[in-house]
């Protein structure tokens, strides 16, 4: 049987050519080109690879196992011999396998637990325009491999939509193209109608598709939930049932023959219509597809900030995903696709990548456990979502900071060995701390339900807030009850999931039968320190959290009236309390024993805005939890004098006593470090006088109680000692506050800032009869800056506003001595302002 051949096949000597000058590459191909099937096997027998393996990360399941299946067949061979691959619990791989197909979380083990990567000599990047967050870490860690420590070890980043020429960029690779193979797509739009569900537009679509158009039809939905849904609409249409086609799911948790069935053309020669994840966008491919419908929707990671997780939700796709779904129905001849969607409607051009808007903390472990975060990534992760990230998990106990590094929550933290057991989970480090936490082997197979309960969608319809009645609902489908208001399919996929962690941390113990009052909130405090709340004193719906924080229960909740509890789901509102949408009761006892660092007594003293004035305290608290608080008598200077800047800081620079001189100070300072940037003067802009208080404002609060109590000269004084006295005298030569002008007068220059931050033109307002004889304008800022001459009559009213003077007395002048000589007949009005004496009084002395 003659070989099957791909479009890739042509560029393969380019690409090994490359890989020979190289050690980097980038491939843009389409999808059907053949780069995921044929370009491992065409590098095996590459002179710089010596016998030893390529590794090539495939982001999916279904992709993985068929990749390595393809190549296997392609070699005459079982899956397992030259060709293997490792998932997740699964390992087809032997000792004579040279190339593996891996997903995205065995590349990050593998680079972790031997950063020398013994025996690997290639490692590949496959579809790597879906910029999974795994993806984007393992190719960071690669190129520091590679720079570190294998300069001989070949990257090869392979992509079907990128833009391949910055990323070549990024990477400092060669960068090499593909084209396809592909028939013409014809593409139309198929909008919904009113209050149309989802699987009921589809299915008008397929019965459209079946009947006009031969082939079989693959549509892209979200998940499989809505899978589910467009198989039973499906299953009841006249139109599916007259074509004669059957109906397919494609989707990761498919077993694997039925993914490997797919994958092959059918036997029986009947039509079929697959129903599948965006797997099958350019992953895998499925043969006979000639029509395309297209829902536009995917599901991805977003961070939840109610549950403190990154959730799969429901997006719309990039444009650039759309032409890849749409590029399907072209494969084997011309095609169709259906978008689900309108014309009119402009979707993303490329897909954002995960590290820009998912939580963060299991990357922040990574990169603990590595020992740096100055690696090349593509796209860096955000500064804010890693700084909180590093917060967590010094909460969770997964980092401590390093030595001599100051405190928690900054980049110089190494990972503790607890962190260490967590990464080696391969969870969320929220649910790792909580598995770890769990001792015995009642709670630990506890700790496995609850992870599976948190890790799934909520089995309940009703809208208890009690995640205790989660639990029991799992009880009851162990004992073959279900309940009226649970789903038993969700209920079916948390045992599944309870089951795997059981098997994954090894408990023999069962699942309990029964649950404690506290089981639940005692555990799920180790995955949710944050999160631990105390009710309010005064209303038994109010709790503040350990963060500092109020939330509240609804008026109907399960879980009025707990002194404790725990939340493993919040509804923030930036206006408000907090709503608590799922928790669970805690013992303050079982606080105490692991939390005992948390609970703390002490002295505070802080600003009291109703009274303004200070106050302190003796306060007992759990993290930012207040207990109870009395009096404590006189406020310590120190604490005061910070308490009073914590005040300042809330209220705002404006609460301090401005003199103008002060306030003309600063906007000199501020000219000037826009003028002549060479003296470094300091920053005394507001947002960087906030961001300074406690360095020149506290000592200015010494041995005071009252924020009235601080003068203006003593504000002055604070301030001006962030120069020093040669600094101060150059201020003062350069920008002066006052200048003497040509009738002997000493007046006041006028300096402001703008709101853009810039300095305004310095102003000097003066009687025009004061300035005869004065050709040019004066300057400021060692001649660079002219001053804004506002020009004013006998009564102080503005005649000109003018930075050229001579201009002025060349041409405005006249007109102006026309007007006001009959107006002011005492004050001098000359012919020749050149030559005429100024002056500031009515008649120059001895006229």
């Amino acid at each position: 049987m003659q070989e099957q051949t791909f479009p890739i096949d042509e560029l393969l000597p380019a690409i090994r050519a490359s890989l020979s000058a190289h050690p980097r590459l980038v491939l843009e191909a389409p999808p059907g080109a053949g780069k995921t099937t044929r370009v491992p096997l065409a590098l095996l027998d590459a002179p710089w690879l010596e016998g030893r393996r390529i590794v090539m990360l495939e982001p999916r399941r279904v992709a993985a196992r068929a990749a390595a299946g393809f190549m296997a067949a392609s070699l005459g061979e079982e899956v397992g011999r030259t060709v293997g691959y490792r998932i997740r619990f699964e390992n087809r791989v032997s000792a004579a396998t040279r190339v593996e197909v891996v997903t995205e979380g065995i590349l990050t083990r593998m680079l972790q637990d031997d950063p020398m990567l013994e025996g690997v000599g290639a490692l590949l990047f496959d579809e790597f325009h879906e910029r999974h967050l795994a993806a984007d870490l393992g190719l960071a860690l690669a190129l520091d491999v590679q720079a570190g420590l294998r300069e001989e070890l070949r990257i090869l980043v392979m992509s079907a939509t990128l833009d391949g020429e910055r990323l070549a960029k990024s990477i400092d690779a060669p960068r090499l193209s593909s084209e396809g193979r592909s028939h013409p797509v014809e593409i139309g739009h198929f909008p919904a109608r009113r209050d149309e569900a989802l699987e009921h537009q589809l299915r008008r679509a397929v019965e459209q598709a079946l009947q006009r158009h031969p082939g079989d039809v693959l549509a892209f939905l979200p998940g499989r939930r809505e899978i589910a849904r467009a198989s039973t609409a499906l299953a009841g249409s006249d139109a599916v049932a007259a074509a004669g086609a059957g109906v397919f799911e494609l989707h990761g948790d498919l077993p694997v023959e039925e993914q490997a069935r797919l994958l092959r053309p059918a036997v029986d020669g009947r039509r079929r219509i697959v129903l599948s994840t965006n797997v099958a966008e350019s992953s895998v491919t499925l043969p006979g597809v000639r029509v395309v419908i297209d829902t536009g929707l995917a599901r991805e990671p977003r961070y939840d900030p109610n549950s403190g997780f990154s959730r799969l939700d429901v997006v719309r796709i990039a444009q650039a995903s759309a032409d890849q779904r749409a590029g399907r129905a072209g494969r084997v001849a011309s095609g169709w696709a259906y978008r689900l969607w309108p014309e009119s409607q402009r979707l993303e051009p490329q897909r954002r990548p995960e590290i820009a808007q998912v939580e963060l903390s299991g990357l922040a472990l990574e990169l603990a456990a590595w020992g740096s975060e100055a690696l090349g990534f593509v796209d860096p992760p955000p500064a804010g979502t890693m700084a909180a990230a590093r917060d967590l998990l010094h909460m969770l106990g997964a980092l401590a900071p390093a030595a001599g590094s100051g405190e928690a929550g900054t980049a110089a933290s190494t990972i503790t060995a607890t962190g260490r057991r967590m990464l080696a989970l391969g969870t969320h480090p929220r649910l790792a701390a909580m598995l770890l936490a769990a001792s015995g082997p009642t709670d630990r197979a506890l700790a496995c339900d609850l992870a599976a309960l948190l890790e799934a969608r909520d089995p309940l319809r009703s809208r208890s807030d009690a995640l205790a009645a989660r639990w029991r609902a799992l009880a009851a489908f162990r004992e073959r009850r279900v309940p009226a208001d649970a789903s038993r399919s969700a209920l079916a996929a948390i045992d599944a999931g309870a089951r795997q962690w059981r098997r994954r941390l090894r408990v023999d113990a069962p699942p309990p039968a029964d649950l404690p009052a506290h089981a639940l909130g005692d555990l799920l405090a180790h995955a949710f320190p944050d999160r631990i709340a105390a009710r309010h004193a005064g209303d038994p719906h109010r709790y503040q959290l350990a963060n500092g924080r109020m939330a509240r229960l609804a008026d109907d909740s399960d879980l009025v009236g707990e002194p404790w509890l725990v939340a493993s789901e919040l509804r923030f509102d930036a206006r408000g309390d907090a709503l608590l949408l799922r928790a669970a009761p805690v013992d303050e006892v079982v606080l105490r024993r692991h939390f005992g660092d948390r609970f703390s007594e002490r002295v505070e003293t802080r600003w009291d805005a109703d009274r303004r004035a200070l106050v302190a305290e003796r306060v007992r608290r759990f993290a930012g939890i207040v207990l109870d608080s009395r009096p404590a008598g006189r406020p310590d200077p120190a604490a005061a004098a910070q308490a009073l800047v914590e005040a300042v800081r809330a209220l705002g620079l404006e609460v301090l006593p401005w003199s103008d001189a002060l306030r003309q100070w600063r906007a000199r300072i501020g000219g000037l470090r826009a003028w002549m940037p060479e003296l470094g003067l300091p920053d005394l802009g507001d947002e960087a006088l906030m961001a300074t208080l406690d360095d020149w404002l506290r000592p200015a609060f010494a041995g005071k109680t009252r924020l009235d109590a601080l003068t203006a000269d003593e504000l002055s004084g604070a301030l001006r000692a962030r120069l020093d006295w040669a600094l101060q005298q150059r201020v003062d030569a350069l920008a002066p506050a006052r200048i003497t002008v040509p009738s002997g007068q000493s007046r006041a220059i006028d300096y402001a800032i703008g709101d853009d931050g810039r300095p305004r033109p310095p102003v000097l307002a003066v009687k025009l009869q004061e300035l005869f004889g004065l050709a040019d304008t004066p300057r400021i800022a060692g001649g660079r800056v002219p001053l804004l001459l506002h020009l004013l009559s006998p009564a102080g009213r503005p005649l000109q506003v003018t930075s050229d003077l001579r201009s002025f007395w060349d041409r405005t002048w006249p007109e102006v001595r026309r007007e006001m000589k009959g107006r002011y007949p005492k004050h001098p009005w000359p012919e020749d302002p050149w030559n005429a004496v100024p002056t500031h009084r009515a008649r120059p002395r001895g006229a």
